[in-house]
């Protein structure tokens, strides 16, 4: 949006903001205007012939108004996309604690404890990913003025690229699919996902900050007293988080924010469609720079060729590609596919997330947080507060009270952050952590109403969850509580801070995906699997308990389909006219399958006996299994 396009705001808007800061006074000297513009108030001149005549008057009222007035844009310098200029509002949305909170979650969950470079966290994706929306949405414009995209419809797709991670839990995916299905036992929450807590977080974001909404008329979009009313607030929402999936030939468009003939701007930030969008674009990128892996995909080149199509005579339209670029568009699923293969699905990584959310389970009723209301919850349900898990994510150190948060020194003895020093044990654990040890139950955040809520419960909070970050791995490492339970989780913790994780024994295929059912008979398999089933060996001892088994699936998106199926091109002597291309097409070198689940097997013995004594089950159940 151009600098001479901010302060469009409505007369009736101005008058309502005057009132809202006390100076209602002057609203009867404004609603004479025919037409008044945000900006004409900047003007002394403009304001005398109004006749606001006592010079202080016009200063508070000017005061006022440069609270609101989009300053200029911003340049962030980013590794990945260089020089980055940001629109004042993205920037205002940046400087709040609901989105700051992102630099305490690790982009990559547990990678960092595999990848040494895998430290970056979702606040720099989640600038980069909004940086990208404007570029693609803009060229769209800039090729295609007939689409009559307009300056609110950029200033949107921009902030629902910068928001849609806001939902994000403690190491990230680790939190809405390892830990929430587990410590909720309802089907409601088993569903959970992390874009539920976005779209509370944007709302908590939005309500929580003084003068953002009036910033956002400021800048031209329109707001009205109900969050769930506004279009543009809930065409951002559904970009978060896009309804359910439903056939393009039905009748009902699903969407409410945006009309069917602006169908394409949907694909943009999360496209469920073909799976292409400016997400993964900025993952891809940013993930391969972090981990060292090479990303074949150019998502600039992508941009390049992007140009919004009518799909089949539906009324929907696509963002489609040219004919050519199949071959680049082969290269991004098969780069999302050895990410997950090398690192997200890393056989040390995912089971350092499994101990770590095993962990959160044991302290789980331990580990506390102030919400919205007076009612006690846990770690999983700070998602559903968004002030509480914005507080505890947005802070580069955990609020903890000096003399309530202990930590145990050499001698067994309790210090506190100021006195932690003077021993060099507990030192350690207050230097060598990235986030300062939080005492457990004693070390709660004030929220609004003084709801304690702790990890499991403060997904119903967004007061809670606010205060909910990576954080919480030391809070339960370091915490002095004797109970049974948070006593173990420390164990747990402790031994994947000193490597002593759960040892990896193999892998084997698995055809389809899996239940519960299948993987505990599995385990049970593993068990009675003895390597020296001769009469007289001795038994080992080793039960179903010892083991872990993880299913992992990978494919290049679409499940098992070939993602390149749902995408449409076009070629340059008939841009309008679209098309399929299939595999075949293409080359023969193509993959044939685009799925594969495998079960990770794990001992949770690492002594060298009884290592090798699970080594020996798990290589007799493969030989058994083939």
């Amino acid at each position: 949006m151009a600098s001479e396009d901010y302060g469009e705001m409505s007369r009736e808007d101005i008058c309502e903001y005057l009132k809202e800061k006390g100076l209602g006074k002057w609203a009867d000297k404004f609603k004479g205007k025919s037409v008044i513009k945000l900006r004409d108030l900047k003007n002394d001149g403009f304001m005398s012939g109004m006749g606001i005549h006592p010079p202080e008057d016009r200063q508070e009222i000017l005061d006022s108004i440069l609270k609101i007035w989009p300053s200029a844009p911003k340049v962030f310098n980013d590794p990945i996309h260089g020089h980055m200029e940001l629109h004042p509002l993205l920037v205002n949305i940046i400087d709040t604690p609901q989105f700051q909170r992102l630099r305490y979650i690790k982009q990559l969950g547990a990678g960092y404890f595999v990848y040494p470079g895998a430290s970056h966290n979702r606040f720099e994706h989640s600038i980069g990913v909004g940086y990208l929306a404007g570029e693609l949405v803009k060229a769209l414009k800039e090729k295609q003025p007939e689409l009559n995209i307009n300056d609110r419809d950029i200033l949107c797709v921009q902030i629902a690229g910068l928001c849609h991670d806001l939902g994000h839990g403690p190491f990230s995916h680790l939190f809405d699919q390892m830990f929430i299905p587990k410590a909720t036992r309802t089907a409601k929450m088993e569903d959970w996902k992390h874009e539920d807590a976005s779209v509370d977080m944007f709302d908590h974001l939005v309500e929580s900050n003084e003068d953002l909404k009036w910033r956002m008329k400021a800048c031209g979009l329109n707001l009205s007293e109900d969050l769930d009313l506004d279009l543009d607030l809930v065409f951002i929402k559904e970009m978060i988080q896009p309804p359910a999936a439903q056939e393009e030939s039905s009748p009902q468009w699903p969407y409410k924010g945006r009309p069917e003939e602006k169908s394409f701007l949907y694909d943009i930030v999360a496209n469920k469609r073909s799976g292409i969008d400016v997400d993964k674009f900025d993952y891809f990128a940013r993930d391969s720079y972090h981990l060292g892996i090479k990303n074949n995909f150019d998502h600039g080149r992508f941009i390049k060729f992007a140009r919004v199509c009518e799909v089949g005579g539906q009324k929907q339209k696509h963002i489609c590609t040219r004919d050519k670029e199949v071959n680049n568009l082969y290269d991004l699923f098969h780069t999302r596919y050895s990410l997950h293969r090398r690192a997200y699905q890393h056989n040390v990584v995912k089971i350092i997330e499994y101990m770590i959310a095993e962990a959160f389970l044991k302290a789980d009723k331990y580990i506390q947080f102030e919400g919205s209301k007076e009612k006690k919850s846990t770690l999983s349900e700070a998602t559903g507060d968004k002030e509480a898990d914005t507080k505890l994510k947005g802070q580069q150190k955990p609020p903890c009270a000096d003399k309530q948060s202990q930590i145990e020194g050499s001698k067994r003895r309790k210090l506190n952050l100021s006195t932690a020093t003077g021993d060099k044990e507990a030192d350690t654990k207050l230097t060598g952590q990235q986030n300062p040890p939080c005492a457990d139950k004693q070390s709660q955040i004030e929220g609004s109403k003084r709801r304690k809520l702790n990890l499991s419960t403060a997904i119903d909070d967004m007061e809670a969850y606010t205060k909910l970050t990576d954080c919480v791995f030391y809070q339960i490492l370091n915490s002095t509580g004797t109970e049974r339970d948070l006593i173990k989780a420390r164990e747990i913790l402790k031994e994947v801070v000193d490597r002593k994780h759960y040892r990896f024994l193999g892998e084997i295929k698995y055809e389809g995906i899996p239940t519960k059912d299948e993987i505990s008979q599995f385990k049970k398999e593993l068990a009675a699997a003895l390597p020296f089933p001769q009469e007289g060996a001795p038994a080992d001892g080793l039960t179903k308990e010892d083991f872990v088994v993880l299913p992992v699936t990978m494919d290049y998106g679409k499940k098992g389909k070939d993602p390149i199926d749902s995408m449409y091109f076009y070629n340059k002597n008939n841009p309008d006219q679209t098309f399929k291309i299939k595999r075949e097409e293409v080359s023969k070198l193509l993959p044939v399958q685009f799925s594969e689940t495998l079960f990770r097997v794990y001992s949770k013995k690492i002594d060298p006996k009884r290592l090798e004594a699970a080594r020996g089950h798990f290589e007799k159940l493969k030989i058994l299994k083939n």
